[in-house]
């Protein structure tokens, strides 16, 4: 039988690359990353320059490097509201001595594997996590797609919409404009569908050179966008700046950036890992990446660098395969912005923030959550709040909240217990089965009080089919049995485990938590008066449980 041709692979196991589609793909990721890291160096209170720097940096230095192979990295509308409290307290010449100092952090913490502990999470979380970055995105864009502004939060976006549909209908301008990206957004959705080899070409492309050519018409007077001089922007830390790391402020606001860049940067590489088949991020050594990044960064005196979701899925949506990709956007980012400047003058604005809405419905992707309300809706639950907490807060405290509730939720069902109660002549029983945990407490001590409550003169309490008995459960029997042994009433406790040879106390084993009574063959041939609190010896009923009862027992 002939062998099946191996699929080509290039060292590492990395797929193949395809030149061209790398190179289309860091255009795409270029085309998106440029609006990006002007809009968040502008909402952070610094030099939009400074915003493409920290591009570049991301581009050449982090896409560089060993650990993920499709994640792009730049400056993030995650850290904006951070790096604008920090420059206003501290001033833009320290914020370079932060960015550093971060970045040497995060590489130790790569260095000693801590990447590893952002591995372990939530489904629910990530797509929670995509969707919370996504809709506001839309919500901020759809501004600079008619030449305005954005009022600020998320929330603010939102309820400004009315207004600005208002504005933009009054305005002859701003219509050009606004047609301008909705026929971005509309090329952006429908592009794939074009016939040939016609639709290689990318969508946002195809948007750019029809804005260009618009702007250049007579009469038409839509904004386009606006860089100085990169290298006039560089401004490296001196010792004064340096002398700042003796103020408490600063200290703590190093440690606030490192470790809100660092999940930011995990937490996006599991989402964009979701995203594609190819290889899988190595978490430390992207730490680590990120970390050199960010060190660069802070010597130019440049914006923080994280992976960012947008570029990210943006240059997996492009086809890109390998690092090519990201690494080229950020030589497009120098190219441009260093040799030509009045390109990018052409540019209107608002079909670059076109590009931006399609890249946040994608993110958004508002399919899925009805698809998870079919098939899990506590996790659906998951989801939906880490999204809305995004939407209201940021990011970081989302994530955390999306975390918290993944971590209850999946408490609450580890701990499946089944309490059934059964009143039989003189005997009160309750059986348990499952996992009893602190979180079903309430309901074991409402069937064991209503067993005392049955004013029968004896109770059988069967825990032999309790998988997890945890300490709070455990103790709430324990005393249960005691005191109602000390009114005299007969208790027949049996406790998960082996069934033992003898009822007698030498016979018990010490268990960590101290002496439990575990269940004879026999019960003693004299049984004496009634068992006191301290007793380590009960009785048994031997009588069958009821056949629904045992059936119930049984399939658990």
């Amino acid at each position: 039988m002939p062998k099946l041709p191996r699929a080509p692979k290039v060292p590492g196991g990395a797929p193949k690359s395809d030149l061209a589609t790398e190179i289309t793909a860091s255009l795409v990721v270029f085309l998106v990353a440029l609006p990006l890291c002007i809009g968040v160096a502008v909402a952070s209170g610094v030099p939009p320059e400074l915003g493409i720097i920290s591009g570049v940096i991301g581009g050449l230095v982090v896409g560089a490097a060993r650990g993920s192979t499709l994640q792009v990295s730049g400056p993030a509308a995650g850290l904006a509201a951070l790096v604008s409290e920090t420059v206003l307290e501290h001033g833009v010449a320290m914020l370079g001595v932060i960015v550093l100092f971060s970045g040497i952090l995060q590489i130790v913490l790569g260095l000693v594997r801590f990447g590893r502990f952002f591995q372990a999470i939530s489904l629910a979380v990530v797509q929670g996590m995509l969707a919370g970055i996504g809709l506001p995105l839309m919500f901020s864009q759809a501004y600079p797609v008619a030449d305005a502004k954005a009022p600020g939060t998320p929330i603010e976006n939102m309820a400004g919409i009315p207004g600005l549909l208002a504005d933009t209908v009054a305005g002859p301008q701003t219509m050009i404009a606004a047609g301008l990206g909705i026929l971005t957004v509309v090329l952006s959705f429908l592009w794939k569908k074009a016939p040939g080899p016609i639709k290689k070409v990318p969508a946002a492309l195809v948007a750019v050179g029809i804005g260009i050519a618009v702007a250049a018409l007579p009469g038409v007077e839509v904004k386009t966008l606006q860089v100085g001089n990169l290298l006039a922007s560089v401004d490296v830390p001196g010792p004064e700046q340096f002398a700042g790391l003796a103020d408490g402020g600063i200290i703590t606001a190093i440690l606030t950036f490192t470790v809100i860049a660092s999940a930011e940067s995990l937490f996006t590489a599991a989402a964009v890992d979701r995203m594609h088949d190819g290889p899988r991020t190595r978490y430390n050594p992207e730490l680590i990446a990120q970390g050199a990044g960010n060190t660069v960064a802070g010597l130019l005196g440049a914006l923080p660098v994280t992976a960012v979701v947008a570029r990210s899925s943006a240059n997996v949506q492009a086809g890109a395969k390998t690092r090519m990709s990201r690494t080229l956007h950020g030589l497009w980012l120098l190219a441009f912005a260093l040799l030509l400047p009045q390109v990018l003058a052409l540019i209107p604005i608002s079909v670059l923030a076109g590009v931006l809405v399609h890249s946040g419905w994608k993110l958004f992707a508002p399919e899925q959550f009805p698809k998870m309300w079919r098939q899990d809706r506590g996790e659906f639950a998951v989801m939906t709040i880490t999204t809305l907490v995004i939407v209201a807060t940021a990011l970081l405290e989302g994530v955390l909240v999306g975390l918290a509730a993944g971590i209850v939720l999946a408490a609450l069902r580890m701990s499946q217990t089944v309490i059934k109660q059964h009143v039989e002549e003189d005997t009160a029983k309750v059986v348990m089965a499952g996992n009893a945990t602190f979180l079903r407490l309430p309901q074991v001590i409402e069937a064991l009080e209503a067993a005392a409550e049955s004013g029968k003169p004896r109770i059988r309490l069967d825990l032999t089919g309790v998988t997890h008995l945890d300490h709070a459960c455990r103790s709430q029997v324990e005393e249960f049995t005691a005191q109602q042994r000390g009114k005299g009433v007969r208790v027949e406790l049996l406790m998960p485990g082996p069934a033992k040879a003898t009822a007698t106390a030498a016979d018990v084993p010490e268990q960590e938590n101290g002496p439990l009574p575990r269940r004879p063959a026999t019960p003693p041939a004299d049984t004496g008066p009634l068992p006191g609190p301290t007793a380590e010896w009960f009785y048994l009923d031997t009588r069958p449980m009821p056949d629904e009862y045992a059936d119930q027992y049984v399939s658990r």
